[in-house]
């Protein structure tokens, strides 16, 4: 089975709408741009075109790479202030010399749609999150609507980013899946792999993760994206081989992406509500 996130997230976004028509106050999203990073603004224009189709108020900001600390901690401060932005992103990885860990923890816990301060890291920890980060939100959603059961299963999670792989982690563990994390320096990589029952790679190197390790009727959820030599996009599974073994699997593009985009939709949605 193809887990097409594509697919669903169509269908998300299409309620979400629905939703957003009917709102008398219209969520704000305010997306910062520090440099000029080609995979990043390709990420922050989508953000743009779906926020646009859903009728969100929207606001990019694009800040020249040699923008000092403070000046973005300023804007972040001024759109903390907005009564009509209710999230806030700040589109990572930010320049050299600047200090992306400062920057995020300056946002507004209650607008951090982006699910990356402290507070919302504790809220996740202590099992009771306000606003998930969007990748793994976005993967869980897309393994519920597929009825994947979770509960009993071994699940590794490939990667320990606090973009994904630990919050990741966390929730699959609150899903009562019994959870390893591996990254650079775990040892027999393939081994662990091979005994999961649930596998979430984010690690991003392009296809690390070999079919042939896949346990036959595992699920694989990839999260990477890479691009190759020849233009081809990748994702940091070998699909066509791991696709032979799975009983599902998430294509890259077309998988987890979209998903991620939509669940940010979702969290500023939330937001507002919550605001008003």
């Amino acid at each position: 089975m193809i887990l097409d996130g594509k697919a669903l997230s169509r269908q998300l976004n299409k309620a979400l709408k629905g939703h957003v028509d009917g709102m008398a106050t219209k969520p704000g999203l305010a997306v910062i741009l520090v440099g000029s990073d080609p995979a990043s603004e390709v990420y922050v224009r989508r953000k743009g075109v779906v926020a646009g189709r859903l009728g969100m108020v929207h606001r990019q900001i694009n800040l020249p790479a040699d923008t000092s600390q403070d000046a973005v901690g300023a804007l972040v401060d001024e759109l903390n202030a907005d009564p009509a932005i209710h999230g806030i992103l700040v589109q990572l990885p930010l320049p050299k010399g600047l200090d992306s860990k400062a920057v995020v923890e300056r946002i507004d816990p209650s607008k951090d749609v982006d699910g990356l301060t402290t507070r919302s890291a504790g809220l996740l920890v202590q099992g009771r999150p306000h606003l998930l980060p969007c990748t793994p939100k976005g993967v869980m959603r897309l393994l519920a609507h597929a009825d994947i059961a979770l509960e009993g299963k071994r699940a590794v999670v490939v990667g320990r980013s606090i973009l994904v792989g630990r919050p990741m982690a966390l929730l699959l563990e609150q899903a009562n899946c019994t959870v390893t994390v591996c990254h650079s320096r775990t040892r027999d990589l393939e081994g662990i792999v091979r005994e999961s029952d649930v596998v979430v790679a984010a690690l991003g190197r392009p296809e690390a993760i070999k079919g042939a390790w896949i346990k036959p009727g595992a699920v694989v959820v990839d999260v990477g994206i890479n691009r190759l030599d020849d233009g081809r996009l990748v994702g940091d599974v070998e699909f066509a081989a791991a696709a032979e073994r799975a009983s599902a699997i998430t294509p890259v593009p077309g998988g987890v992406g979209p998903m991620t985009i939509a669940m940010l939709m979702d969290n500023t949605v939330q937001a507002c509500t919550a605001s008003s």
